[in-house]
């Protein structure tokens, strides 16, 4: 009896941690209470082989549950409201559409908004092109389907929830699995209910290192922004090899002669369908700010230097990553790397052609997401580096909020972090010839200072010096900008790297007891200067603690326990890494 509860709890746990449906936890109760009859009338008194079997064909049967029970595809709903009401017809380039009212009336919500044709077929690896119209009225209360992008299944993200934002909730409103497609280019947008004339806009690029991420994610919920007078927009693009796989051929066939840049073409073509269409909303097309975290900041900063983005915005705000540094620490390659890459794929697949790689379907590809997750200069969506487009003033922006956070880089190495005995070497290897002064600069005597060091070490390499890298740009080419250090812990993310994200958009839940009433203030302060830099290119407004344009690069202005300007905490290491990369 004892060892029959014992399963039962631990597949209990795995039934709610892989979104099983209810009929999954029926069924599962069936094999226990069938095996409980059967091991008291049958196999009591039996040779210990046959009790040994059946408890095999329980455990067996029970994972056969697991497996074929989990919950079925759906889409996201555009809002958690039980029955939300459908907001009035709005008419776009492409025909009319409804969208629905949040619970508390006060914002409209519009999802699942085609802005270029499904990138299938013939149309893979091309530039996105504009959508067709559609007959009728469309309805747009779901979120499209995710871009193709690597699943790691219920379970794992599951367990990621918990080891990681420490907020799993046990629900059966959640039993379910999301949808993912090639057909993903569709917008989305908050606007505030009801007439509005000439708002600020807001559009979002959502991160995940070009290879994953969805534009429903709670975190950066345009709701709260919209409430306060902001149109909020974000989009599906294209990821991983289906974004950014380059070759030669492709450019060859492409009338623009590019290859590569396929996610950062659709970012420009949702711009595009904003510049068009916005004013339908109530929103101002000439007053567009765009916004991005994670990789979603390091296309922001691509955009900064397009040509072909040129007017589609005023100005940006991009957290935790820039493509701005000589070497740009991520998101980013050379065509020639990229070339190279694209030859071992096709290797990979047993193809010598784009025709026969196009063949392939989008499921038996999707796994390279890795090898082909970095923007390019292609020649047509970037003519050259950003950093080299910034030093000779190119920049697409007239203001620039920009920052990082205190422990960016600590969930990154959380499997791989340094202890006494092996920081010396990963430093090493980091900085080559300029080691010894990093070592001079973060001496560790003991495992917690070197895995103290190496964390921050970490953090300033990968994210923080693009940001001191774009904030000397802007300085230089007399462009206000407003850069910030984000230090605030909570008993979620914290300060690592997405946490400020809930506290920009205001979408900490009411309930949740890990953040506390200074983590609501913090964020109704923080959500104010986004949606004034949103509006007018300048974070400060009435009842919000004074944020004064940068006058030089290594000062920060940190949002935490304490709000104000304080030293960036990296300047000495931004010296290093000048030498290393050749900033000029």
């Amino acid at each position: 009896m004892v060892g029959i509860i014992v399963i039962g709890i631990i597949f209990a746990v795995l039934l709610e941690l892989n979104k099983n449906m209810v009929f999954g936890w029926v069924l599962a109760l069936a094999v226990l209470v069938g095996f409980f009859f059967l091991r008291k009338h049958v196999l009591l008194g039996r040779a210990w082989p046959l009790r040994a079997g059946g408890w095999v064909v329980l455990v067996a049967a029970l994972v056969a549950v697991l497996v074929f029970t989990q919950g079925p595809y759906r889409l996201q709903p555009a809002t958690d409201a039980a029955s939300p009401a459908t907001t009035p017809i709005y008419t776009v380039a492409q025909g009319q559409l409804t969208g629905v009212y949040t619970a508390d009336g006060q914002v409209e919500v519009f999802t699942g908004i085609p802005y270029a044709k499904p990138p299938v077929g013939e149309l893979r690896w091309r530039e996105p092109v504009d959508p067709d119209p559609w007959e009728g009225v469309l309805v747009a209360d779901h979120f499209a389907p995710m871009s193709m992008q690597p699943a790691n299944g219920a379970l794992y993200n599951s367990i990621a929830q918990i080891v990681a934002y420490h907020d799993y909730e046990i629900t059966l409103d959640d039993n379910y699995r999301d949808m993912m497609s090639e057909d993903s280019l569709y917008v989305n947008i908050w606007k505030p209910a009801g007439d509005v004339t000439g708002a600020p806009v807001l559009v979002y690029i959502h991160g995940g290192s070009l290879q994953t991420g969805q534009p429903w994610w709670v975190d950066y919920n345009g709701e709260e922004l919209a409430r306060q007078g902001v149109i909020v927009v974000n989009m599906g693009y294209r990821l991983g090899i289906f974004g950014f796989f380059a070759d030669a051929a492709l450019a060859a066939e492409s009338a623009n002669g590019t290859t590569g840049n396929y996610g950062l073409l659709d970012q420009i073509k949702a711009l595009e369908w904003v510049r068009d269409n916005i004013a339908a909303f109530g929103g101002d097309p000439d007053n567009v700010t765009v916004a991005g975290e994670s990789a979603g900041s390091a296309c922001v900063t691509a955009l900064l230097t397009s040509p072909l983005a040129k007017g589609l915005f005023k100005r940006v705000i991009a957290e935790s990553s820039t493509v701005c540094a000589p070497e740009p620490a991520h998101s980013y390659r050379s065509l020639e790397d990229a070339f190279a890459a694209a030859e071992k794929t096709k290797a990979a697949f047993g193809v010598t052609t784009i025709e026969e790689l196009r063949a392939l379907p989008a499921e038996k590809l999707v796994d390279e997401a890795y090898t082909h997750h970095h923007i390019t200069v292609d020649g047509y969506a970037l003519t050259e580096s950003p950093y080299d487009s910034l030093a000779r003033g190119v920049c697409n922006a007239e203001a620039i909020l920009q920052g990082f956070n205190a422990t960016e880089g600590a969930l990154f190495i959380i499997f791989d972090n340094a202890n006494l005995k092996s920081y010396e070497g990963k430093v090493r290897a980091a900085f080559g010839d300029y080691a010894d002064e990093v070592l001079a600069l973060y001496p560790a005597t003991t495992d917690a200072e070197a895995k103290a060091n190496w964390e921050q070490i970490y953090s300033a390499t990968l994210f923080a010096y693009g940001h001191q890298c774009l904030a000397r740009e802007a300085l230089a080419n007399g462009i206000p900008v407003y850069s910030y250090w984000f230090t605030k812990e909570n008993g979620r993310l914290g300060a690592n790297h997405g946490g400020e994200l809930m506290y920009f958009y205001g979408a900490i839940p009411a309930a949740s007891k890990l953040f506390d009433e200074g983590d609501r203030a913090l964020s109704r302060t923080m959500v104010g200067y986004f949606a004034n830099f949103a509006a007018t290119g300048d974070p400060n407004g009435a009842g919000l603690p004074a944020w004064p344009a940068a006058t030089d690069a290594d000062t920060v202005f940190e949002l935490g326990e304490r709000i104000g300007l304080t030293e960036d905490p990296y300047v000495a290491l931004y010296a290093i890494l000048d030498r290393m990369q050749g900033w000029a």
